[in-house]
């Protein structure tokens, strides 16, 4: 009887888990569903210092469909190779307005992204509003094949009309 209900409590949370991972998206995002996943990176390359990055990001529907939580760790290498620190980092990606916004922090800086384009299921590109004085980022993120994201991050300098890289890389989709 006891081997029945621990079957029975191991079928209920793999249906549960199984049921969470497949919840549809609201139709807003269904087009940045490849998103979706465990993901790793191999070194990436970080513009201002020479250094490069390593990482991990975690990105889940959450909110009945309505919202994706991006969860990040980042390892910081400089030109040399050696360890200069690490980061975690969050972003909230979700519809309003007609469009798709993603607020970030990384507990020193917050971005809000206003507006996003959108390829569906090959591409996204955040982009945060113009203030004055103030940069404005953006982050792309492109599907090159099944298990396999690009990632560029960016700034707009306060007086240019130019964006010019932060960081580049590439991540792996992971089970």
């Amino acid at each position: 009887m006891r081997n029945k209900l621990l079957l029975a409590a191991a079928l209920t949370l793999l249906a549960a888990t199984a049921s969470a991972q497949s919840a549809p998206l609201k139709p807003q995002m269904a087009g940045i569903a490849f998103l979706i996943g465990h993901w790793s990176s191999g070194q990436g390359q970080v513009a201002d210092t020479g250094g490069t990055a390593t990482g991990s990001s975690t990105i889940e529907a959450a909110a009945n469909g309505g919202a994706l939580p991006r969860r990040d760790h980042t390892n910081l290498f400089d030109a040399s190779g050696k360890p200069a620190g690490g980061f975690d980092q969050i972003m909230l990606i979700y519809p309003e307005g007609g469009t798709l916004r993603a607020d970030y922090c990384d507990g020193d800086h917050a971005i809000h992204y206003t507006s996003a384009v959108v390829v569906p299921g090959q591409s996204v590109t955040f982009t945060s509003a113009a203030q004055p004085g103030a940069p404005v980022f953006k982050l792309g993120y492109r599907l090159e094949a099944p298990a396999t994201l690009t990632v560029s991050f960016s700034m707009e300098p306060p007086g240019s009309a130019a964006f010019r890289p932060i960081a580049t890389g590439t991540m792996t989709r992971g089970e």
